[in-house]
Formats: structure tokens, sequence, C-alpha cells
């Protein structure tokens, strides 16, 4: 009985802790994300080299900052991709 009352809360929590998320601009998301893929990871490597804690902390960290560079690089990507079609006196396509 106890295992099922823990993952009823457990699933409880993690549909809070996704619909968090839904109202978030592309940027939060992408470094949100980043800095969660790279706390996993980094808490992985730790916990083979003997902290885990600070693995994740500093997996998380550099998570963060790729997510960030990940996200300027596609409004780049995005801002030339829409320069393009204004210099050829084209609408952009609908979303």
């Amino acid at each position: 009985m106890t295992t099922i009352i823990r993952s009823c809360g457990a699933l409880a929590i993690a549909g809070l802790l996704l619909g968090a998320c839904a109202g978030m601009s592309p940027t939060e998301q992408r470094v949100l994300s980043g800095g969660a893929i790279g706390a996993g990871g980094g808490a992985v490597l730790g916990a083979i080299g003997g902290n885990a804690g600070l693995g994740a902390v500093l997996g998380g960290a550099a998570g963060l900052a790729g997510g960030y560079l990940w996200d300027q690089h596609k409004q780049a990507e995005e801002d030339a991709y829409y320069r393009g079609y204004n210099e050829r006196g084209r609408r952009p396509p609908r979303r």
C-alpha cells in the first residue's frame, strides 16, 4: 500500500513540475532543459568520482550556460532566416 501512495505522489509531483513549464519562453525552456541535462550528467560523473552533489552542481551550471548559448545560436539562425525573406521581398511563411 505504501508503494502505491508513493508512486501516486511522485506522479503528481512530476505532473505539477511539467505543468509549470507551460508558460515559459523558448529561451527559458532551453536554459532550464540544459541545466537539467547537465545536472543529471554531472551527478552521474560525480558519483563515479565520489561526490555526486558537487558533480550535479557543476554539471547544472555548465548545462545552464550551454542551454543559453544554444538559445542564442537558434535565435541568430531564425533572425538570418527572416532577414533572407525580407531581402527578397517575400512574406515569411506562417508558423
